[in-house]
This record gives C-alpha cells, sequence and structure tokens, in this order.
C-alpha cells in the first residue's frame, strides 16, 4: 500500500466519510484478505471510488478513466498527480487495441495480488437503473484466475448525482456480496460467449444485491442518447 494512500485513507478520508456519511456495510468479510480479487460494482457516482474502498483495511486499485490522466493546465496536473499517487490505472474505453492494453495493467494488478475495483458498465448510470456489462470484467476474472466480489453502492447517486460537484450529506450503503468463482471456465477465456455468460452472471449478482431494475442495454448509449430513457418516448 502505498505512503499516499494510507495516509490519506487513515487521516482524511476514512474519518470523514464515516463521520459525515454514517455509511452502513454488510457482506464486507466476503473480501478476501489476501490475494487478489476483482471487485464489480454497480455504479450510481463519482463517490463511488471514495465511499466503497474507505471501508476496506486493503487498498483497492481501480481503472479510472483515461480522461483524468490526460487533462491541460493546473488542473489537469492536480488530478492526473493524485490518481496516479493513488495508484490508480488508466483506463482506455475507446474499444479495440487501446482497450486491451489497459485491461493489461489491470492484469498486471490482479496477478501481483491486489484488489482491484471496476464498474462494469462502463461509466455511471444516467437514470439509476443497472445497465448491461461490458466484457472486460470476465476477461480479467478468467485471465487471472481470481474470484469476482459483486458489490451494490446504495444511495451514493443522491450523495453526488452526475453533474454535482460538492456533495449532499447523506448516509450511504454499501453491500459486499459472496465471491464468484469462474476458475472452472479458464480454458474457455477466449470464448465470446462464455465472456458474455460471465457477464452477465456477475451483473445478475449486482442486481440481486442493489434491487435496481436490469436493462439490457450500454450506459453510454443510454448516456448519449442513441437509446431512449425511461419515460421519453
Amino acid at each position: 500500500m502505498s505512503t499516499f494512500y494510507w495516509s490519506a485513507r487513515t487521516f482524511v478520508v476514512s474519518p470523514i466519510t464515516r463521520l459525515l456519511f454514517r455509511p452502513w456495510v454488510k457482506g464486507r468479510a466476503n473480501v478476501p484478505e489476501t490475494g487478489g480479487a476483482i471487485l464489480a460494482s454497480n455504479h450510481l457516482s463519482f463517490s463511488d471510488s471514495v465511499f466503497m474502498p474507505a471501508l476496506l483495511d486493503r487498498q483497492v486499485h481501480f481503472l479510472a478513466k483515461m480522461e483524468y490522466f490526460t487533462g491541460s493546465g493546473v488542473k489537469g496536473w492536480v488530478t492526473r498527480r493524485f490518481f496516479e499517487a493513488a495508484n490508480q490505472l488508466p483506463m482506455d474505453r475507446s474499444g479495440g487495441a487501446a482497450s486491451l492494453r489497459s485491461l493489461d495493467a489491470g492484469l498486471d494488478a490482479l496477478r501481483a495480488g491486489k484488489l482491484l475495483g471496476i464498474y462494469p458498465e462502463g461509466t455511471r448510470s444516467p437514470d439509476g437503473r443497472l445497465h448491461r456489462g461490458k466484457i472486460g470484467v470476465a476477461k480479467l476474472a478468467l485471465a487471472a484466475g481470481v474470484p469476482v466480489v459483486p458489490i451494490a453502492m446504495i444511495g451514493t447517486d443522491r450523495v453526488q448525482p452526475i453533474g454535482r460537484t460538492v456533495p449532499t450529506i447523506r448516509r450511504v450503503g454499501v453491500i459486499f456480496g459472496e465471491p464468484l468463482d469462474f476458475s472452472h471456465l479458464r480454458e474457455q477465456a477466449q470464448d465470446i460467449a462464455v465472456l458474455r455468460q460471465v457477464t452477465d452472471e456477475i451483473m445478475e449478482a449486482i442486481r440481486r444485491l442493489s434491487g435496481q431494475e436490469y436493462v439490457d442495454l450500454y450506459a453510454a448509449d443510454v448516456k448519449s442518447g442513441r437509446v431512449h430513457r425511461p419515460g421519453t418516448s
């Protein structure tokens, strides 16, 4: 665990989080104490990446969107340095070879015995529903041979919805589900149908924990307007 991460979490993030937001947590013991594991969560708010790791003793490495590392000016430099110091891994979401290279960074972290946080939806939910997962989470799980812990963030969208910079003070919750084991499918890691099956199983586990309505559409498509949100058509 980096000195920056330990100091920030121990003396700043965790105390403030627990004091102001009084988060409740279930199933924390489902997160392995040692070894690599994927923490696969729904994604309602930017603050998800603050609340969830603040409740764990182990450091969580997230695949963070590339834009956090490529900004310009003073703000861009500060943002980049913060994410680098926190050992966050840049994720290119454009697809193709660039996205595969980004997954390699996550794979290296898992093989080194680290916890890797990932949001299978690929972006924050634009409407509070749980959306179709991208198969990158399955590729990582099968390639690394690690368990997947499904996670439900509860109420973070009311604390810091999309577009809000300053969070609202209210209670949030985090539920850690029982680890999912896909080791029996490792030999089929190149089979797209198997990767989709694994991803869908992970999303279903998240749905059961969160209670969200599931929609078989990518969140990015809903956000961009390529498909309609409920009540808009």
